[in-house]
C-alpha cells in the first residue's frame, strides 16, 4: 500500500476543478462515466496549481518525489501502477515506426536524400508540436472532468463544440481503419509467404495475438512486449543496413531537387503519426506533463533516426538519381532483387513495424470507441476491442487493395486534419477563447498564438495544395 504525504499543505491530487465552480471540489468524485471509481476520494479546496510536488512514503520508508494529476490503481490488488517513462518511449516509438518507413525511399527518390532529409527533420518538429499540443489539451481536459482515459472526442467537445467533434470523429476512425486494415493485410501476407498457412487464417491469427495483448495485458506486459519488438526492430534495421549499405554511393547523398518535397510531405507526416496514443500515454503517466513531454520528444527521435538512416541506406546504392521518376523502379524492389538476402531481412524487419504500430494504434481507437460510447474509464471492455479488431480483420480479406488506396488519401487529409488543424485549433480555443476561469496547466508548446498560427497554417497549405493540384490533374 502507498502512502503519499505532501511536502506542503496537502491538496487532493485525486480531485480536479470542475468548470462551474473552478476552486472548490465536491466532497466526492461521483461514480459517472467521466470519474471512475480510483477518484473517489475526499478532496479540499483547490488552489489554481493543479500539480502538486509529493512524497511518496513505501513501506520501506523509500521517498520519491514526482508530479501527478491522480493514481494509476489496479482495482483487482488496489495498488499503484505508476507508468513508465521507458514504456513510453517504447508505446511511442513502436506506435511511429510502422510499415509507412518502407514508402519513405520510394516518395523521396525525385527529391534525393539532403532535400529528403531536411524535410523528415521539419516534419518531425511539426508532429512532435502537435503531440505536444494534444497532451496539453488532453492533460487539461481531465483535470475539469476528473478522469484519465480522456479521448479526442471529450478534448474536441470541450474546446471545439459540434462541428469539431464531428470533424475529430470522422478524421480518426478514418484513419485508423484504414491503417489497421493495411498492417492487418501486410502481416498476413508475411505470414503466409513465411510459413505457408492460408490468408484467412494468418490474418486471423495476427489478430487475435496482438489484439489479445491489448485487452489482456496491463500496462507493464504491454510495455514489455512493445520493448521486445522495438529491440528487434533495431536489431532487423541494423542488419538491413549492413547489408544493403555494401554498394552505397557517397556522392548520391549530396542529390537535392526541392522542387520536389511537396509531394512527399503527406507520406512523410503519416510515418510520423503517434498522437492516437497520446491520450493513452497522459493517462498512463498520470497526467505528469514533465514525463510526457519525454515520451514524445525521445520516443519519435529514435524513428527520425531510423527513417534518416533507412533514406540514405536506400537512395544512395540509386544509380540515376536524376531520372524521372516515372523511370526508376520502387528503391526497395530494386534491392531486393539485386540482393537476395535483403528479402528474409525486410521481411522481419517489416512485420516487427507493423506488430508495434498495431498495438498502439488497436489501443488508441479501442480508447475513442469507449469515450465514443460513454463506457466507464480504466475497466477493459469487449466492445470496444471488438469493433476495433473486427471490422479491420473482414476488410482486409475482401479487397485490401482499395484500403491501400485509400492511405494516400488519409496521409494528404486525414492525418493534416486531425493532426495538424485539430490540435491547433483545440489548444487556440483552450488558450485565447475559453472565458472560463478554471485553472490551466502551463503550455506545453511555447510561441503563443504565433506557434499555433505556423502550425495551423502549415497544415492547410498542404491540404489546400494537394486539392489543387488533384484538381488541376482530372
Amino acid at each position: 500500500m502507498v502512502l503519499i504525504s505532501a511536502s506542503s499543505p496537502l491538496i487532493s491530487p485525486f480531485s480536479f476543478p470542475s468548470r462551474k465552480k473552478p476552486l472548490v471540489a465536491s466532497p466526492t468524485v461521483p461514480r459517472t462515466r467521466e470519474s471512475s471509481p480510483q477518484f473517489q476520494f475526499p478532496s479540499r479546496t483547490l488552489r489554481p496549481t493543479p500539480l502538486r510536488t509529493l512524497k511518496c512514503l513505501s513501506r520501506r520508508q523509500s521517498t520519491e518525489e514526482f508530479e501527478r494529476l491522480f493514481s494509476n490503481l489496479n482495482q483487482a490488488t488496489m495498488k499503484r501502477e505508476p507508468g513508465s517513462v521507458t514504456s513510453g518511449i517504447f508505446l511511442v516509438t513502436g506506435t511511429t515506426v510502422g510499415a509507412g518507413i518502407l514508402a519513405i525511399p520510394a516518395v523521396t527518390q525525385e527529391a534525393g536524400f539532403l532535400a529528403s532529409a531536411i524535410t523528415c527533420i521539419l516534419c518531425w518538429i511539426y508532429m512532435v508540436v502537435t503531440g505536444l499540443l494534444i497532451a496539453e489539451v488532453n492533460v487539461n481536459t481531465m483535470c475539469e472532468l476528473g478522469s484519465g482515459g480522456v479521448s479526442l472526442v471529450s478534448m474536441a467537445t470541450r474546446t471545439l463544440g459540434k462541428l469539431g467533434v464531428q470533424t475529430a470523429c470522422l478524421s480518426y476512425i478514418f484513419i485508423h481503419y484504414a491503417l489497421l486494415v493495411a498492417y492487418v493485410a501486410r502481416s498476413s501476407e508475411i505470414l503466409t509467404n513465411s510459413f505457408g498457412i492460408p490468408l484467412w487464417e494468418s490474418a486471423t491469427l495476427f489478430s487475435l495475438v496482438f489484439g489479445g495483448i491489448c485487452y489482456f495485458g496491463s500496462q507493464r506486459v504491454i510495455g514489455a512486449i512493445n520493448g521486445c519488438l522495438v529491440f528487434g526492430i533495431i536489431v532487423s534495421f541494423t542488419f538491413l543496413v549492413g547489408v544493403a549499405s555494401g554498394e552505397l554511393q557517397w556522392n548520391s547523398l549530396l542529390q537535392a531537387h526541392f522542387e520536389a518535397i511537396p509531394q512527399s510531405i503527406p507520406i512523410i507526416a503519416l510515418a510520423f503519426v503517434y498522437q492516437n496514443v497520446v491520450p493513452v500515454l497522459c493517462t498512463n503517466l498520470e497526467g505528469n506533463l514533465s514525463k510526457v513531454r519525454t515520451a514524445i520528444v525521445f520516443g519519435t527521435a529514435v524513428p527520425l533516426v531510423l527513417f534518416l538512416i533507412w533514406d540514405a541506406v536506400i537512395l544512395g546504392t540509386i544509380p540515376n538519381l536524376n531520372t524521372s521518376s516515372s523511370d526508376v523502379s520502387d528503391p526497395l524492389e530494386l534491392l531486393r532483387s539485386n540482393n537476395g538476402i535483403v528479402g528474409p531481412i525486410v521481411e522481419a524487419f517489416s512485420f516487427l513495424a507493423i506488430a508495434t504500430s498495431y498495438i498502439g494504434f488497436v489501443l488508441g481507437l479501442s480508447d475513442f470507441v469507449s469515450d465514443l460510447l460513454k463506457l466507464p474509464s480504466g475497466q477493459s471492455k469487449p466492445l470496444p476491442y471488438l469493433l476495433t479488431l473486427l471490422p479491420p480483420l473482414v476488410l482486409s480479406l475482401l479487397d485490401p487493395e482499395i484500403f491501400f488506396k485509400a492511405l494516400d488519401f488519409a496521409g494528404t487529409y486525414g492525418v493534416l486534419v486531425l493532426f495538424g488543424v485539430l490540435p491547433a485549433a483545440m489548444a487556440w480555443s483552450e488558450r485565447y477563447l475559453d472565458a472560463s476561469q478554471s485553472p490551466r496547466l502551463p503550455p506545453l508548446v511555447p510561441g503563443g498564438k504565433l506557434t499555433l498560427s505556423i502550425v495551423l497554417g502549415g497544415a492547410l497549405v498542404v491540404i489546400f495544395s494537394e486539392i489543387y493540384k488533384d484538381v488541376i490533374n482530372q
